[in-house]
């Protein structure tokens, strides 16, 4: 790990993770907090590190530490939530590869608290090596596995880090123009900061840029189109609908966020787009039918509550309250608020 100032989660960590390890290794780059006390409980080796505005160099020197050798990383706002031990150990066992964790990140929105599932890679042997001044990648021809270890992260709920990452992902877009991959992270920080513009501009550039083979490919449409939204940009959503339903096919997010840009696109203009009002039911269906897969870049809920719940308030807007209830009423399963709220308001 290397970390900076993280005592209000840092225990959290270590308690989750220190039962599946042989050895911690803690690298700081400057706490002044008692991160390193925290650290020290739990027999942590503990170096200091100055930090040079770039994470892959912190990683590697950390990674240089270890006398183990394999290798799991960690950030401090994050924590291991399954029972992973033996699924590790036999992993090993079975020799040389890279290990792509389930990370789930919690973030809120206009809709309340929300889950994004991606795989990261974070198991792995000791020799591998970092690159990249932030969000840094392993680089590595080793073969690539989906593993069943997963991992909560809730760093996206404080925003403390846009200040220190915006330069860094600057400074690495000055240097890779041509990368897909530092366009979207920088638009997930200027999302983060509320900036809907920037958001829509930076997503725009790696849309145009993703070959559609990158893991990070559904993600990059899936946010451009809720960044069309949010940005008003809304004449560029008809041609990234059209181009992408195909490839976006096994996508809940997909059809989800689409629904929401036809009705977006409907309320911006009802006489030219009144037509489109079937397009929507439809489309939150088919994300009902492909469901919640936790795969790639799937927030929770558009395969089910929230598909469920936007449904009854398009039944409801259309008359339909029978039906409308009948969605409500299903969202509701899954303990979702607003449908709660919702039929009580009903009187159901």
């Amino acid at each position: 790990m290397i970390v900076k100032n993280e005592e209000a989660v840092l225990k959290r960590c270590l308690d989750s993770a220190v039962e599946n390890v042989d050895e911690i290794v803690i690298v700081d780059t400057g706490s002044t907090d008692r991160t390193k006390l925290i650290a020290a409980d739990y027999k942590a080796k503990i170096f200091d590190y100055q930090w040079n505005h770039n994470f892959a160099d912190a990683r590697n020197f950390a990674l240089e530490q270890s006398t183990t050798d394999w290798c799991m990383v960690l950030d401090a706002d994050e924590f291991i939530i399954n029972d992973c031990k033996d699924i590790i150990n036999a992993f090993i066992a079975d020799g040389p590869k890279i290990g792509r964790v389930k990370h789930t990140s919690k973030f809120t929105s206009k809709d309340g608290l929300n889950y994004e599932h991606c795989y990261i890679s974070r198991i792995f042997p000791s020799y591998c090596r970092y690159v990249g001044n932030v969000h840094e990648q392993i680089q590595s021809d080793l073969p690539r596995v989906k593993l069943n270890v997963e991992i909560m992260h809730d760093g996206y709920m404080e925003t403390q880090k846009h200040d220190r990452n915006i330069p860094l992902l600057q400074k690495a877009i000055e240097e890779h123009p041509d990368i897909s991959y530092y366009y979207y992270q920088i638009a997930k920080e200027y999302r983060g900061l509320g900036d809907a513009e920037k958001e829509f501009n930076n997503l725009k550039k790696a849309y145009k840029l993703m070959d559609h083979k990158e893991t990070i490919s559904t993600s990059i449409i899936v946010n451009y189109m809720y960044s069309i939204i949010s940005s008003g940009n809304l004449k560029e959503g008809l041609a990234v609908f059209n181009h992408e339903e195909k490839f976006m096919g096994h996508s809940s997010d997909f059809y989800f966020v689409s629904a929401l840009f036809f009705l977006e696109l409907m309320i911006s203009d009802p006489r030219k787009y009144q037509s489109v009002l079937p397009n929507i039911e439809q489309l939150y269906k088919k994300a009902l039918e492909i469901g919640d897969t936790g795969e790639e870049g799937n927030v929770r809920g558009t395969g089910s509550f929230a598909a469920h719940h936007n449904l009854g308030v398009l039944y409801e807007s259309t008359g339909n309250i029978q039906r409308a209830i009948e969605h409500y009423k299903a969202a509701v399963v899954y303990n979702y608020e607003p449908s709660l709220t919702r039929l009580h308001e009903l009187k159901v």
